[in-house]
């Protein structure tokens, strides 16, 4: 008798979960908080801010510039062996990145390549901040053994000798100069301006609105039928996880959700390498690159230089790396710095551990989710793919 009594009684405690189950499944989530709202909204790509401006670049926002550094970001030619451009790299079909854990061109790149889709709002490029804009990054894998390996009159040969190329550049900075007594300086100034160009391509390559962005404007309208198109029950709950409980927007945030900073999280090194010091490092090669902000090849005659006069250095960025921005990440993996972690999933268990760092302290703190809520966190940022402007193919479905 007991037994059926048991029986009877597990029978109606399953009946009771499932009737939970089912009536719960088709409850909409909560409306928006205006707390929320305002969290939301500075998400919103609506509220990304023109592009900021580069005085350290006279043709920053020159169209003639833009169209020639697009061609020059595509061209081959500027490699030691003829192989491997820009774009081998930074391949528009994957939002500017090349699915390996580090970039591969001649040789192999000290870490994985870093998308350059909004990276004009960045004061700092590469993940260690070791330069100080686009048009001297741009520079720097020229002359890299390990990226394109051939050296700046090699460069300035090639623009020499191809009829369009010496007009464009002619057109924007003058008589090319004649690179068989050109002097030192000479050189690098001309060498300076192949990199402007190129970076006034790269400030053209932009966001546009993503799922996520039509969701938000759902939101500040009000419209409820449109939200529940737009996202589903998981992706509303990934977001409010995001905003609130995971802690994500601490450096996650404006509307590329990336403060443009470095921090540890303690990923681990690459396999068969001693830990990264990250930014401990770059800090002190961007201060001493020629080309940067104060450097004698920026356009801006004043030298106002903020970024580099007040950055940060110190033992806290010892392993430190650059956040990253969260649009655009499907169909870029491997991530991190080193592309260390294959899956965006992995990406989320880390940080749902937050393990000590192997170099330096990690910042993070274990969120204590469980494994639905770090499903739920994928699903939303799954929705922040789009299609971005500037070049060729643009991929990216909404």
């Amino acid at each position: 008798m007991k037994s059926d009594s048991f029986k009877v009684a597990a029978a109606a405690a399953v009946a009771a979960i499932l009737v939970t189950v089912w009536y719960f499944r088709d409850v909409e989530p909560a409306p928006w908080s205006d707390e929320e709202i305002v969290l939301l909204q500075s998400l919103w790509i609506e509220n990304l801010p023109d592009v900021p401006a580069d005085p350290t670049n006279a043709v920053a926002d020159d169209p003639q510039a833009a169209a020639f550094g697009q061609r020059l970001f595509l061209d081959a030619r500027l490699s030691a062996n003829g192989a491997v451009s820009c774009a081998t790299c930074h391949q528009p079909a994957r939002h500017f990145t090349d699915g390996l854990p580090k970039g591969t061109a001649i040789g192999t790149s000290k870490r994985n390549t870093p998308s350059i889709v909004g990276a004009a709002y960045s004061p700092w490029l590469y993940w260690d901040g070791r330069r100080d804009s686009q048009w001297a990054q741009a520079l720097s894998p020229l002359e890299d053994p390990e990226e394109h390996g051939t050296d700046r009159r090699h460069v300035l040969d090639v623009i020499a000798a191809d009829g369009d190329y010496r007009a464009a550049y002619e057109a924007l900075f003058g008589p090319l100069p004649d690179l068989s007594v050109a002097d030192e300086v000479t050189i690098d100034t001309a060498f300076a301006n192949v990199g402007k160009a190129i970076a006034a391509f790269e400030r053209t390559v932009l966001p546009t609105a993503s799922r996520f962005d039509r969701y938000v404007a759902a939101v500040v309208t009000r419209d409820r039928e449109s939200q529940r198109t737009l996202f589903s029950d998981d992706e509303v709950r990934g977001l409010r996880l995001f905003i609130g409980e995971a802690n994500c927007m601490q450096c996650h945030n404006g509307p590329l959700l990336t403060n443009n900073e470095f921090h540890n999280t303690g990923v681990l090194s690459a396999v068969g390498e001693i830990p990264d010091k990250g930014r401990a490092t770059g800090i002190v090669e961007v201060m001493q690159d020629p080309f940067n902000c104060q450097g004698s090849y920026s356009d801006d005659a004043d030298h106002v230089c903020p970024e580099l006069e007040f950055a940060r250095s110190g033992p806290e960025l010892i392993g430190a790396v650059r956040t990253p921005s969260l649009r655009n990440l499907e169909g870029t993996e491997p991530f991190m710095h080193k592309g260390q972690i294959a899956t965006l999933a992995a990406v989320l268990e880390h940080y749902n551990e937050a393990p000590d760092a192997m170099i330096g302290h990690n910042e993070a703190e274990p969120l204590g989710l469980d494994g639905s809520e770090l499903r739920q966190l994928e699903a939303f940022l799954g929705t922040l793919t789009a299609p971005y402007t500037g070049l060729g193919t643009r991929p990216g479905a909404t």
